[in-house]
Parts: structure tokens; sequence; C-alpha cells
């Protein structure tokens, strides 16, 4: 199975896709309550070596499996001497097969098991055995109560599997949802332990396989893949007799009155990740500025479509749509975009008016939409594309045919053929204007420098979320121009300039 760094496995499950592989690996041979034995022992291990003086253990159960590990965690706690209280949320009555089982188990080893009671004391360090990862629709009563309660409590929290409440396919809150200090997924990762809420709920994540066979893991279908620093794409060494017309020409098309800056930043991403060339084609009163800013960059006053064709001749990449704005100007400018044979990316207002229908986009075109502009490309609220962003991800790829990025928590990038990446760095200092731009010209780089459409934006996604994890170190504050140094740092350490 394919590893990164964290020692987490690369791809991500469906909620369906895990229960098909327990399925597989008890027809192979592993009964299943030797799987859920085994998920206690990891469980415990995790409680032990996170709270190994805490001595009080409170497990909140359910009725599913998840309560079944949630019973022999305790009678395992028992028996090393810690205190121990289950409190059964729903008719114990009602548990069926390995989880009925694991019951009886702690209940012959002494377990107190007491029914859940508003008035109930929670202890110790909790266990959320509560809700598993088939949750469909909202959290129901009295489940949304323990939950609220738990929360409230103050006390460390272990989830099993997945945090009750959290979609394991999208990292939504149904309803309500445990806050956990740590979770210990099992069997196979899921998908909305990454995305969407998931980092507000999920805490510290600790993985454990059960044994299972590495033959039926790899022979599981999965739903995405996470992005590793060790498996990133890398540009080509450069050889000594290099020049700069080899390197790619990226023009970077936007800065309508009063959104200057948003072209500026892009040009200067396109610089910093090695752009031979940088061109910025904007309104003709913000010349002065951009020259004054950036040398470098071949700045030009541009007021027609004819005009920005003539320009856009001689680039290799266009960046279209920082500062674009969605006047007449902005408007003209895409037009000649939409007709243009050149590689692009597409950003900001130029994913606006491609949603408004006035234009057609180019073949191969990457798309970077934030949930905003998402949400109008695809017709639905922006509460829609973030309660399933793989989904919109998806989707966005499959009606434009091409490659797109889905900004915000756990960035996804999706192709046209289902394909699905994502990349869970980046920090909550990145919360500010101008990233996306930066982003945008940083991608455009990397097409320019030979990189194909996906593996540019595999490798742009998560070079820019790492540089602003750097930054962050020094706190709130990240202004979007700080990315563009900390980016040529990183990608010297990643794809070396000489071999």
């Amino acid at each position: 199975m394919l590893q990164s760094p964290d020692n987490l496995p690369l791809p991500l499950y469906s909620a369906a896709q895990v229960r098909e592989l327990d399925a597989r690996l008890i027809a192979a041979g592993t009964p299943g309550f030797e799987l859920m034995s085994r998920a206690a022992h990891a469980i415990w291990r995790a409680l032990r070596r996170n709270w190994p003086d805490a001595g009080v253990l409170t497990v909140l159960a359910g009725r599913g499996n998840n309560a079944g590990d949630g019973y022999l965690v305790a009678a395992l706690a028992l028996r090393a001497g810690w205190r121990v209280q289950v409190l059964a949320v729903g008719d114990v009555a009602q548990l069926q097969g390995d989880a009925a089982l694991a019951r009886d188990q702690a209940l012959a080893a002494g377990v107190a098991v007491q029914p859940w009671s508003e008035y109930a004391e929670l202890q110790g360090v909790v266990l959320d055995a509560l809700l598993g990862t088939g949750l469909q629709g909202a959290v129901r009563e009295p489940y949304a109560q323990a939950i609220r309660l738990l929360n409230a409590s103050g006390l460390p929290v272990l989830a099993v599997d997945v945090p009750s409440g959290l979609c394991a396919d999208t990292g939504q809150v149904l309803g309500v949802a445990v806050r956990a200090q740590r979770t210990v997924t099992l069997i196979g990762l899921k998908l909305g332990l990454f995305t969407g809420q998931s980092a507000d709920y999920r805490g510290e994540l600790q993985f454990d396989d059960l044994q299972a066979d590495a033959t039926l893991v790899a022979a599981q279908a999965f739903t995405a893949q996470r992005l590793a620093q060790d498996r990133l794409p890398q540009l080509l060494a450069r050889s000594h007799g290099v020049h700069k017309g080899q390197l790619g020409h990226v023009l970077v098309v936007g800065g309508d009155r009063g959104f200057a800056g948003a072209g500026l930043l892009a040009a200067q991403s396109a610089l910093r990740a090695g752009a031979g060339l940088v061109s910025l084609a904007t309104r003709s009163e913000h010349l002065s500025a951009a020259q004054a800013r950036l040398p470098e960059v071949m700045a030009a006053g541009v007021a027609s479509a004819n005009q920005l064709l003539s320009l856009g001749a001689n680039a290799s990449v266009w960046v279209v749509g920082p500062g674009l704005g969605q006047g007449a100007w902005g408007r003209s400018l895409l037009s000649a975009a939409a007709v243009s044979s050149q590689a692009q990316v597409w950003d900001a207002d130029a994913l606006n008016l491609l949603a408004q229908g006035l234009v057609q986009l180019p073949t191969g075109t990457v798309l970077t939409p934030h949930p905003g502009e998402a949400a109008r490309l695809l017709g639905v609220s922006t509460a829609e594309v973030q309660a399933d962003r793989p989904a919109a991800a998806r989707a966005l790829a499959r009606r434009y045919q091409t490659v797109c990025v889905l900004k915000g928590a756990g960035s996804l990038i999706a192709a046209p053929d289902g394909g699905l990446w994502l990349c869970e760095r980046g920090h909550p200092a990145m919360a500010g204007a101008g990233l996306g731009d930066v982003l945008a010209g940083f991608l455009g780089a990397l097409l320019a420098q030979g990189l194909a459409a996906l593996p540019a934006a595999q490798l742009a996604v998560y070079l820019h979320a790492v540089a602003g994890e750097r930054l962050a170190q020094q706190g709130r504050g990240l202004a979007a121009s700080d990315l563009c140094a900390v980016i040529r740092e990183l990608l010297q350490e990643q794809s070396a300039c000489l071999s």
C-alpha cells in the first residue's frame, strides 16, 4: 500500500468501499468478531498512549459495530484496572451479531452498563462509539443530546473510526458532531476525514489497518488519493545552456479598475515559480504601478479583444481572471481568451463570466474556483457545494471536461475521468485576499515549463499550501505576496534547478 511520510496510506475510501473491504476480509477467512477485537486493541493502545494516567473511561455506545468496539475496549480497560462505565444510547437489547457478542463479553467481564440519560455523569476520557460511518441524514435524538452534552463537558474524547455526526464521505456535520481530540480510524482512510469541516472535529488522526491482507486492500477500489510530498510531480532540471525562451511565456490577463493588485500577484507568482517570460495585460492606467512594482514583467495596456489576441500570440500559457471584473472590459478580454489555442488557467471573474454562459471554455483550460465560484458554475448554492465537495469537484471536471481545482479546506483536484486528489495541507492564516491569484500564476508557470495540466495542478496546489503553512508560523497577517518567495524556495527543494 502506498504510504506518505506521515505513515498514513494515500488512498481515501468512501464508507461503502470500506464496508466492502471489511466484507472481503471476512469472506477471505478473518471472522468479523476477530476484526472487531483487533479494532478494540488498536483503540485501547491509542487510549493508553495518549492518556496513560487517566485511569477513568466513559464509553458512549450506540447500536452498531462501533458500539461493539466500545464494549470490547471497556472490558480491556477494566481488566487493566481502570474505572469504567458504558452509557448505552438506545436500546442495548437491539444490538445484533458481533456487536451483541461484544456487549455480552463486556458484561461478563464486569463492565457496568447504564442507559443514557441527560443526567448521566461523564468521567475521565470519553470514547465516542455512538455512530459509525453509515449515518444517513441528521443525527437524531437521543444521540444529538448525548453529543451536545459531550462537547460541552470539556473532557478529552477519542472517536472510533469517525467522530459521530461527521459524514464519512464528505466531512460535513450532519446536524451535530462530536469534537474529538483523537480519532482512530480503521481498515481504510475515509475521505470525509480530510475535507469539509472534518479538521475541526477529528483531532489528531491515527490509523490501524487491523492487519488486513495487503493483497485484498490493494484490490479494493478507492475514491480519491492524498497528495504526498515524496510523490509529487517534478519539474525537469535545467541544462546549463537553457535560455528564457525555453521556459515558457505566461500572459496574465486581468486587473480592472480597483483590482490592479490581483493581476500583479498572479504575475509575481509566475515569475517566482520559474516562468521564462511573464507578461501582464491590464488597464492602461495601471501600467506605471505595474512597471514600478514588477520591472521584470512586460506590462501592456489593452482595451480590446483584438489587442489582447495580438499580445497573446507569443505567449505559451494564459492566466485569465485575476481582477478581470465582469464589466465590458473584462467580457471583451475573456472573449479573446475563449478563442485562443494556448494552454490556459481560468480563475476568479473568468469563472463568473463562464457561469453566465457568455463564453465557451477552450479545451484543456484548468479551472480554479473557490466554493462560491463553483456553485455558480454548477447552478447550485455554495452550501450545496460545501455539503459534498468531492461530488462538486467531480461534477465540474465532468461538465467542462477539464482539470478542476476546488479550493478550500481540503482542496480537491478532479480530472475529467473521475480521478480525484486531495491536499490536506494549508493553514487558517491563509484565509485572506489574493492567495487564489498567487495559485493561478503558480499553476500557469508550471504549465509554461512543460508540466501537463493534472501534474501541474497537483504540484501547485500542494506547494502553495505548504508555503502558507511555513508563513503561518509567524501568525496572523499573512499577505498573498508573502507566498511568492517561499514558493520559489519550495520548488528548489522539490525540483532542484540543477541536477
